[in-house]
C-alpha cells in the first residue's frame, strides 16, 4: 500500500510515463540507496594496517592517519577532474544523434568516421602520451573536446566531419592519459597497491552518477538553448576540468627523473609494441577489453530499439529506463569492492581476487546477454518484457562491477613506463570489434546480435580465467 501510494505521488510529479517505468525509477533508487548504506558500514580491507603499508610508513616515518590523508587528498584530486569530464562527455552521448537528426546529415558515417579515426589514431597516440606527458595529454584531450563541441554548432557536413576525425584522437586521450597518470603518480606517491581499488571503485560509481546527472542536465540545456545546449555546457566543464588539472604534477613513461627525454618516440613506440607481443598476459588484458567492451557497446545501439520493438504498454520513455540502466552501473561500482573482498577471502588469495572478480563478472554478463537470445526467439515479444528489462539491468550491473576490476588488472599487468602505448594498442581490437558489432545490428535479428554478445562476454571469461589459474608473476612496474 506504501509503495503503492508513493508510486501514484511519483507519477503526478514526472511526465506521463507508464506505470511499470514509474515502478523501475523507484525500484532501482532503493536498491542503490540500500547498497550505499550497505557500504557505508562495510570496513574496506585498506583502512586496517597491512604489511606493505606498515614497511612504507616505516620507510616514510608517516602515521597511518597521515598516510591517509595524504591518499584521500590525491584521490579526491583526480576525481574532481573524472566527475567532471565525464559529465561533460555523458552530456554531449545523450544528446549527440538528436543534433545530427535535426542538421539532417548522414549520421551513421559521422559515427563511423569517429570509431576509424580512434582507430587510426590509437597505435601512435598512446607512445606520445608516455613520451610528452599525461598532464599535458589530459590538457590537449581538454582543448580538442572544446574545439569538438564548438564545431557542433555547424551543420556543415564537412565541418561535422572534422569533429568526429578529432573525436576519435580526444577518445583514445581520454580512456589512456587520465588513468595512466593516476595509476603511475599513485605508485610514485608510495600508496599500497590495494588501495587503488578505492580510486577505480569510485570512477566506476561516479561514471553512473554522473550519467544519470547528465541527462537531466543536458535536457534542461535543451529546453533553454536548443539542441546545441547540451554542447555549449560542455565547453564549460571542459574548461573547469582543464583548469583542474593545471593542479597535478606531470608525470611519464619512464620512472626515472627525467628519463622520458632520453628515449625517442619512436623506441616508446616500438618498445610498447614489442611488450604486447612478447607478453602473452598484456595480450590477454588487451584481448578481453577488446571482447567486453565491444560487447558492451554492442548492446548500447541495440537496447532502445529492442525495448520499442517489444511494445510494452504506454511505450518505453528512454529517458526514464536509462537512468535506471545508469543506476545499475552505480550499483555495480559500489559493489566492486565488496565482491572483491569476498572472493578474496572466501575463494581464493587476495592477490587473484582482481582475476576470480572478473571471471564472475563477465560470466554474469554473458548470462544476461543470453536471456534476449533466446527470448527473442523462442517467446512473443510481450511475453517476456519484463525478463528482457531485468536482464539489461544485469548488464549494466555487470559494466559497473567490471570497470574498476579491468583497471585494477591493467595496473597490475602494464608496465608503467608504457601504460599510455599499450592502452591505446588495446583500442585497436576494441574499435574492430565495435565496427563488427555495429554493423551486425544493421544484419542480423536482434536474437542473433544479442547471442554474439553472450558470446563476447564469454570469450572474455574464458581469457580472464586462463590469468586467474596462471602461477606467473605479475609484471614489474617499470
Amino acid at each position: 500500500m506504501v509503495v503503492g501510494a508513493l508510486s501514484d505521488l511519483v507519477s503526478g510529479i514526472l511526465p506521463d510515463w507508464p506505470q511499470w517505468a514509474v515502478s523501475l525509477l523507484l525500484a532501482m533508487s532503493a536498491a542503490l540507496a540500500v547498497t550505499l548504506l550497505v557500504n557505508h558500514f562495510y570496513t574496506p580491507g585498506d583502512e586496517t594496517e597491512t604489511p606493505e603499508e606498515q614497511k612504507l610508513l616505516k620507510s616514510s616515518h608517516k602515521t597511518h592517519d597521515a598516510l591517509h590523508a595524504e591518499f584521500n587528498t590525491f584521490r579526491r584530486s583526480y576525481l574532481s577532474v573524472y566527475l567532471v569530464i565525464m559529465l561533460a562527455d555523458w552530456m554531449q552521448g545523450t544528446h549527440m544523434y538528436t543534433l545530427y537528426l535535426s542538421y539532417n546529415v548522414n549520421i551513421s558515417a559521422l559515427f563511423l568516421t569517429g570509431f576509424l579515426s580512434g582507430a587510426i589514431f590509437a597505435p601512435f597516440l598512446g607512445s606520445l602520451v608516455d613520451k610528452f606527458g599525461r598532464k599535458r595529454s589530459c590538457i590537449v584531450y581538454c582543448v580538442l573536446e572544446i574545439i569538438i563541441n564548438w564545431l557542433e554548432h555547424y551543420s556543415n557536413f564537412g565541418v561535422l566531419l572534422l569533429g568526429r576525425v578529432l573525436g576519435g584522437i580526444s577518445t583514445n586521450l581520454l580512456f589512456s592519459a587520465f588513468e595512466s597518470w593516476m595509476t603511475t603518480e599513485h605508485r610514485r606517491k608510495g600508496f599500497p597497491e590495494e588501495w587503488m581499488a578505492r580510486t577505480y571503485s569510485d570512477c566506476s560509481i561516479a561514471n553512473g552518477s554522473t550519467a544519470v546527472l547528465a541527462g537531466v542536465v543536458a535536457q534542461i540545456l535543451e529546453d533553454l538553448f536548443g539542441h546545441i545546449g547540451p554542447f555549449q555546457g560542455a565547453i564549460a566543464l571542459t574548461a573547469l576540468a582543464m583548469v583542474l588539472v593545471l593542479r597535478w604534477e606531470e608525470n611519464y613513461g619512464e620512472e626515472k627523473e627525467g628519463s622520458h627525454t632520453e628515449s625517442s618516440l619512436y623506441r616508446q613506440f616500438v618498445d610498447g609494441w614489442k611488450l604486447v607481443a612478447s607478453d602473452s598476459k598484456i595480450l590477454r588484458i588487451g584481448l578481453i577489453q577488446a571482447l567486453s567492451e565491444g560487447g558492451t557497446y554492442t548492446f548500447v545501439f541495440m537496447w532502445v530499439p529492442t525495448l520499442l520493438g517489444m511494445d510494452p504498454p504506454g511505450g518505453v520513455p528512454t529517458g526514464a529506463v536509462f537512468s535506471a540502466l545508469m543506476m545499475a552501473i552505480t550499483i555495480g561500482g559500489v559493489c566492486f569492492q565488496p565482491v572483491e573482498e569476498f572472493f578474496g577471502t572466501r575463494i581464493t588469495s587476495k592477490s587473484k581476487a582482481p582475476e576470480i572478480s572478473a571471471v564472475f563478472a563477465y560470466v554474469m554478463a554473458s548470462m544476461s546477454m543470453a536471456v534476449p537470445a533466446l527470448c527473442l526467439c523462442c517467446t512473443p515479444a510481450g511475453v517476456c518484457f519484463e525478463k528482457v528489462l531485468a536482464s539489461f539491468l544485469l548488464i549494466e550491473f555487470c559494466v559497473g562491477l567490471s570497470s574498476p576490476i579491468a583497471g585494477m588488472l591493467r595496473s597490475k599487468y602494464v608496465p608503467d613506463a608504457y601504460q599510455g602505448a599499450i592502452m591505446n594498442i588495446f583500442r585497436l581490437p576494441l574499435n574492430a570489434v565495435v565496427v563488427s558489432g555495429t554493423y551486425a545490428t544493421d544484419i542480423l535479428e536482434p536474437y542473433k546480435v544479442f547471442g554474439v554478445v553472450s558470446g563476447l562476454f564469454l570469450t572474455a571469461a574464458a581469457i580472464q580465467m586462463t590469468l586467474a589459474i596462471g602461477k606467473g608473476k605479475d609484471v614489474k612496474k617499470d
